[in-house]
């Protein structure tokens, strides 16, 4: 990975973990799932995809407590797309079809393109 790149990818994981710890602290967790799917996006970049698939199963259940649905869509999208690169098509199927089938508008959202995307992949 270039220098600099890698610079940015540690100074963007460190402001993740400096907002993580923040809402630890406040209690304001609103956007918490987000921000571990972020960092899973960051580590994928890294080429560190077992860290990863943790964040992107530590921002699910995060969205799924907080009944954030596109945000657990979010999570569940990168999950499949990294079991998709895995050979684990089925599982990532199965685990993104359900909540892609919760939505009953917004289809043309960035959001839920990507994930009919991948869906139509699988």
């Amino acid at each position: 990975m270039h220098t600099e790149i890698a610079g940015r990818s540690e100074q963007a994981l460190a402001l993740i973990t400096e907002a993580l710890d923040l809402a630890e602290h406040t209690g304001d967790r609103w956007y918490e799932a987000e921000l571990h799917h972020l960092r899973g996006e960051l580590l994928i970049s890294e080429g560190n995809r077992e860290g990863a698939e943790a964040c992107f199963r530590k921002a699910l259940a995060i969205a799924r407590h907080q009944a954030a649905r596109l945000l657990e869509l979010r999570a569940a999208s990168s999950l499949a797309r990294l079991w998709r690169e895995q050979r684990k098509r089925d599982a990532a199927r199965d685990l993104l079809a359900p909540i892609y089938g919760w939505f009953t508008e917004g289809f043309d959202t960035p959001v839920l393109k990507e994930a009919k995307a991948l869906l139509d992949e699988l």
